[in-house]
């Protein structure tokens, strides 16, 4: 492990190529990103949730299901949808099924779904209009997901964790993914948050240890 220093903190630059070097998968690992903020998540006005579409995706092959009327199918699979439907689909869910990463639908279908909250609520697949995942524009929602559209939401810890690259990607790809990703989580600062408000970022792969980086070589302004 001589590439790697647990105790340096490390440019941005250098963390992702540190990222690159220390991963030995012998599958394509995630690289993912933690961001540690000062901000209490118990409080409303303090929560930091969006969503952010990377420049160049997440490299996760993104399963949807558009739970949509019949005169919005041919939109949803034009768009590259996995699953559509609608009833079918809420008694396979009922049943167990959630073989799925993200569940778009319309505003007119939520009361048939909000039934279905104790299954999708826990796992991170209840459809929200905030997200983008409740909408009329349903072909548009679902190719920004499969483009790599992702939201994220501050943990009880105060934490973010996301998903925002693979491992094969160019060292500038996942910069770029990760500096897009770090502007975002900025620009949602509540103005509530008092002190400092990144207090600490971990670039790391599905396998790998944490490699801290330099809060200075990230712009955070």
């Amino acid at each position: 492990m001589a590439k790697y220093d647990l105790s340096k903190v490390y440019s941005l630059t250098e963390a992702v190529q540190v990222v690159k070097d220390i991963t030995y998968t012998k599958f394509d690992a995630s690289v993912d990103l933690d961001v540690r903020l000062g901000v209490d998540p118990r409080k409303a006005n303090q929560m930091v949730r969006g969503v952010v579409t990377l420049p160049h995706g997440t490299g996760k092959v993104v399963r949807v299901l558009a739970l949509v009327t019949p005169e919005k199918e041919d939109e949803a699979k034009a768009a590259g949808a996995d699953y559509v439907g609608l009833d079918e689909y809420v008694q396979k869910i009922k049943e167990g099924w959630t073989d799925v990463d993200v569940i778009i639908t319309m505003p007119s279908v939520m009361p048939k779904i909000g039934a279905l909250g104790r299954i999708l609520g826990p796992r991170g697949l209840m459809p929200n209009p905030k997200t983008g995942t409740v909408t009329m524009e349903v072909g548009k929602a679902i190719s920004e997901v499969k483009a790599g559209k992702i939201d994220f939401k501050v943990d009880k810890f105060g934490i973010i964790h996301a998903g925002v690259a693979k491992v094969s990607f160019t060292p500038e790809k996942i910069y770029d993914n990760v500096k897009e990703m770090l502007a975002t989580i900025i620009k949602l600062k509540p103005a509530a948050a008092k002190g400092t408000y990144v207090k600490s970022v971990y670039l790391s792969s599905t396998m790998s240890p944490g490699v801290q980086v330099d809060l200075k070589s990230v712009t955070l302004n």
